[in-house]
């Protein structure tokens, strides 16, 4: 069983998309919770999907960082429940304090809209470990702010701690300035808190996990999820 959670904000547009995903990978269907709601049932995992909370004002996701159901993630993620959040839920997640750094305007300044190719870093945490360390995946990205900054240190600490989870990459698994779509920092696509049981990436997992959808790479983010909890329980 999964028991999972969906946190829908205002603007929110993939929330549907990653309901739908996470039941018709995993058989159980998420509990979608209103962002003005006090707290989070409890929950096997928490999921800040992708959108443009709050229409992206002031900075993407700061709105939707202050959000009352927020204050609850932030607490059950302390606690050890585990969180993703995609694209816009990545930008929440940096801008609630779960992870370090920042998403800044893609450096070309235009909005990009199209598959890419990550590379897996990190294959052992809670939504990686259907991976495989060093394996070149293809997931579709979408948005405007998804260059990844932060500090020399910070990165550094990031690195040596093992906590990039996924890198644009080419087809080749090169990690070359080419390969970045957005101008992010060392090629970040996605990393992790220092338990590994919090994840934010910007390419949307829920919009390739099934071959109708043009592939499945993305569809081990959700197997991942299940395999973790259920391997908790046993």
């Amino acid at each position: 069983m999964l028991r999972a959670s969906v946190i829908v904000f205002p603007g929110s547009n993939c929330d549907r998309d990653v309901q739908t995903a996470i039941e018709r990978v995993t058989g159980f269907a998420p509990k979608m919770v209103w962002h003005g709601d006090a707290s989070v049932p409890s929950s096997d995992v928490i999921v800040l999907p992708g959108g443009f909370s709050y229409g992206d004002y002031l900075r993407c996701g700061a709105m939707a960082a202050h959000s009352p159901i927020m204050k609850d993630v932030v607490a059950k993620a302390n606690a050890g429940t585990p969180v993703i959040g995609i694209c816009n839920g990545f930008q929440i997640l940096c801008e609630s304090g779960l992870l370090p750094g920042a998403l800044l305007r893609n450096a070309s300044l235009h909005f990009i809209c199209r598959d890419v190719f990550l590379k897996v870093e990190n294959d052992q945490t809670f939504f990686t470990k259907c991976y495989r360390e060093g394996e070149v995946i293809k997931i579709p990205i979408a948005h405007g702010e998804g260059n990844y900054f932060a500090d020399s240190e910070t990165l550094d600490r990031l690195e040596g701690e093992g906590r990039v989870a996924f890198r644009y990459a080419n087809e080749a698994g090169e990690t070359t300035p080419e390969s970045c779509p957005n101008g992010a920092q060392r090629n970040i696509a996605g990393i992790v808190n220092e338990t590994g049981r919090v994840l934010g990436m910007m390419p949307h997992p829920e919009r390739l996990y099934e071959k109708a959808l043009g592939g499945t790479d993305g569809r081990r983010v959700f197997e991942s999820m299940l395999l973790s909890t259920l391997e908790a329980a046993a």
